[in-house]
């Protein structure tokens, strides 16, 4: 996942008013920027920490001519956009599976991925992961009753006989495990055990992240009773 070359500047967060916008010092001059990213980021957007902005396109129509889409955090690059984990995902899968498609309507939701190999039809579903603490990684940082839906809707795809999948794009590297975050919404936490148990199959990676990029490199420890859940691989995801 790439944006597009020379639209990527580093500069200085200050201060973030609502969800939708920061302030950051750009070459001495402070600008508004759209932040790519709706959830609180609290431990992330910090006065005074280095971030990464994204120009956008000549001639588009908008109110902030940036995005931040990247920050420093001790000396990790963390991508804090949204949209990269299912542009990064979609490249993923497809070395994966024979085909995937994307936005398909399963139940009473809109699923992330359609995946299909061997005639095995495996719905995906991607969630960007940006909450790091010691090393160690949770989802998500704000209550979410969509994803808790989105997960009922992966347990009934596999009681149809389909595969499910639950893909966690954690945006950084050198991670040392995934987990709930039990604390912040424990529903999600409870469904996301129960899908497990129902032959969902939990999958954690973390990304190589650049101020211009985030590509998915390696699997990451899922823990979801204190203990390692294995990786499953896509043959070995549905009962």
């Amino acid at each position: 996942m790439h944006y597009p070359v020379d639209s990527v500047v580093r500069a200085i967060f200050l201060r973030r008013p609502n969800r939708f916008i920061a302030h950051c010092l750009l070459d001495g001059e402070e600008v508004i920027c759209h932040v790519k990213n709706t959830g609180r980021c609290r431990e992330l957007l910090i006065p005074g920490a280095v971030v990464y902005l994204c120009r956008a396109a000549e001639g588009s129509v908008r109110k902030t001519a940036y995005d931040l889409i990247v920050v420093e955090k001790a000396g990790r690059l963390i991508n804090m956009d949204s949209q990269a984990p299912n542009k990064a995902a979609e490249a993923f899968l497809r070395t994966r599976f024979d085909s995937v498609r994307a936005e398909v309507q399963y139940g009473e939701s809109r699923m992330d991925f359609l995946a299909e190999k061997g005639g095995l039809k495996t719905y995906v579903e991607v969630k960007g992961v940006t909450l790091e603490k010691d090393g160690a990684v949770f989802f998500p940082d704000a209550p979410t009753e969509r994803g808790v839906r989105h997960i009922r809707e992966l347990i009934r795809a596999v009681g149809e006989g389909h595969g499910a999948v639950i893909l966690f794009v954690i945006q950084m590297e050198d991670v040392r495990y995934f987990a709930p975050n039990d604390a912040t919404d424990p529903a999600f936490g409870k469904a996301l055990r129960e899908a497990a148990e129902a032959g969902v199959a939990v999958w954690a990676y973390c990304c190589h992240a650049e101020p211009d990029s985030m590509e998915i490199t390696d699997a990451v420890e899922v823990r979801l009773h204190g203990n390692r859940t294995p990786v499953l691989e896509f043959f070995n995801i549905a009962r």
